[in-house]
């Protein structure tokens, strides 16, 4: 039977036996927030890919869950003029970056490599300014989970997981009855957004969610699929925990793991936690789609910043192509829950919650049901969702009423956009 540690060396050696990756001769330094369990653990197969042939590579990791204190980091590097040569980074925030002329781009990487060909269309432009790549995705997340511990929802005598929110409500309140914290959650702005978004998905559905948190409607977001939103927004607010103020997502993820809490909403890289934990799919933990059938999505890519060296130029093109080599994205993806960028990997090896995921986003794209994410820097721009999180927080952690919530979110995305 093959350890982790041998099934990484195997992935390594592949992929810089694969056609056109480029021997790891270059220097990176890497700024990134993956530093809990399965995030670094993904993380760390990256750098040990790149290093395996003779590159070498600078760690920055900027802990904080959801990447807001790595944006402040990568502010103050830029602003100094000494960016790092690689950032995670997503969404609108690569194009806002590349706006102001600071990215380099990889276009010849992906012209030789046929990034187009393997890329869902909706993901490639995002990673594209001007037409040419500025940065590499290495996944696809999924955010729109929830997350059970099944021995707990048995002790209520719960076997299925819950299709509506009205269904979620009913499982919580049995939960809270006997004793038991029903969400385990973070009280964090972005962990609230997380929530917020993911009802509105499922009191709204696609079409609404779209209008609301990507263009940005104000008749969506004053209506009444909204204030139905903030309504069951608060439901949840009564069932965490006491202590769940500041508490990082990961930490959420092993109340679950404990049977201290009944479910969590997050996104899939919270299997990585599980996974990471040694936890079987389907035996110790089991996923469900949070109401809404849509998908939304959130990815996580590289950019590159304009450095200068011919060795940190090189090292960009090396983890590009990296990034993007098909058993690279197998292995990576293993551990950090998501599903590969590219569509043309298989998922043979992945377990039902990936293919699951898989399966979604495709049902997802030709029912164009396939949204962004608000809370994860995919949909809005930062200084909008930042409007997005201080709202969903104050209310999550107030007594405001829904309509007043609706009249306030309104207001503030309009001043964001003046």
């Amino acid at each position: 039977m093959m350890t982790f540690k041998n099934i990484l060396a195997a992935t390594v050696v592949a992929a810089f036996a694969l056609p056109g990756i480029a021997k790891a001769d270059g220097t990176v330094e890497v700024l990134h927030w993956w530093t809990s369990g399965g995030e670094a653990k993904a993380v760390g197969e990256l750098k040990k890919a790149f290093e395996a042939d003779g590159g070498k590579w600078v760690d920055s990791p900027i802990a904080g869950g959801g990447g807001d204190a790595a944006m402040t980091a990568l502010r103050a590097r830029v602003v100094s003029g000494n960016p790092p040569t690689a950032v995670q980074l997503k969404g609108p925030g690569i194009q806002e970056w590349a706006a102001q002329g600071a990215l380099n781009d990889v276009q010849g990487v992906a012209d030789k490599e046929h990034w187009d060909d393997v890329l869902p269309p909706v993901l490639a432009n995002i990673m594209k300014y001007d037409g040419k790549y500025v940065a590499a995705p290495v996944n696809i997340h999924r955010v729109d989970w929830f997350w059970a511990n099944p021995q707990v929802l048995a002790k209520v005598g719960v076997t299925e997981m819950p299709t509506t929110w009205d269904e979620f409500n009913t499982i919580a309140d049995k939960l809270k009855a006997a004793g038991i914290t029903p969400l385990a959650h973070g009280g964090q702005p972005w962990q609230d957004a997380t929530l917020f978004e993911d009802v509105v998905l499922g009191v709204g559905g696609a079409d609404f969610f779209r209008k609301a948190l990507v263009e940005l409607d104000q008749d969506a977001l004053t209506s009444d699929t909204m204030i139905k939103s903030f309504d069951q927004l608060r439901k949840l607010r009564g069932y965490v925990d006491d202590n769940f103020s500041g508490r990082d997502w990961n930490l959420a993820t092993a109340m679950v793991m404990r049977g201290d809490a009944g479910f969590q909403i997050m996104g899939d890289w919270a299997k990585g936690e599980f996974l990471a934990a040694g936890k079987v799919p389907g035996k110790d933990f089991v996923c469900a789609a949070t109401p809404g059938k849509g998908f939304v999505l959130n990815s996580d890519s590289f950019t590159f910043f304009k450095v200068s060296g011919a060795d940190k130029i090189e090292g960009q093109k090396v983890l590009a192509s990296l990034i993007m080599s098909p058993s690279f994205q197998e292995t990576f993806n293993l551990a950090k829950g998501s599903i590969p960028a590219r569509t043309d990997v298989s998922l043979d090896k992945f377990d039902d919650c990936a293919k699951k995921s898989r399966e979604d986003l495709l049902t997802a794209i030709k029912n164009d049901t396939l949204v962004p994410s608000m809370a994860h820097e995919m949909a809005v721009s930062r200084s909008v969702r930042g409007e997005f999180l201080d709202l969903v927080t104050t209310f999550f952690n107030s007594d405001m009423s829904s309509q007043d919530a609706v009249k306030d979110l309104a207001a503030a995305i309009q001043r964001a956009q003046q």
